[in-house]
């Protein structure tokens, strides 16, 4: 049986990919960021985004979020990192890499209040410019 695709009663845009595609692992052990925090790295007005190669078999794409206290109180850093989990559940199964991880930090203000189209074209800039250094 193949996947049903997306409903584009929801998307304008077509960039809404299949209903199921590539599978999102949230990163939740400290050693994972770790590893992530030695790897490449690029940042963006409204986050910073680590990009570690794992160079194994893994089909999924990893994925961690993380704010610290400089972003606000517990409000704000929720916020930012709902925001953050949107946008890396819109665009990393398109321009995400299999057998890679990703760390998306929030930045004070800007993640909270940058608009979100210009939120997720950061996070499609991050990638763009992490995979042509590879």
């Amino acid at each position: 049986m193949t996947p049903p695709e997306a409903s584009d009663a929801h998307c304008a845009d077509g960039n809404t990919p299949p209903a199921v595609s590539l599978r999102l692992a949230v990163l939740k052990k400290r050693s994972a960021f770790l590893r992530a925090a030695r790897a490449r790295r690029k940042g963006t007005t409204s986050m910073m985004v680590q990009m570690r190669d794992r160079h194994d078999e893994d089909p999924n794409v990893g994925v961690g979020f993380t704010c610290s206290k400089k972003v606000g109180n517990a409000v704000a850093r929720n916020r930012a990192k709902r925001r953050l989990r949107e946008a890396a559940r819109v665009v990393l199964p398109l321009h995400g890499v299999i057998g890679c991880d990703y760390v998306l930090i929030g930045r004070a203000e800007a993640t909270a209040n940058r608009p979100f189209d210009l939120l997720v074209s950061d996070l499609r800039y991050a990638l763009k410019k992490l995979h042509a250094s590879k």
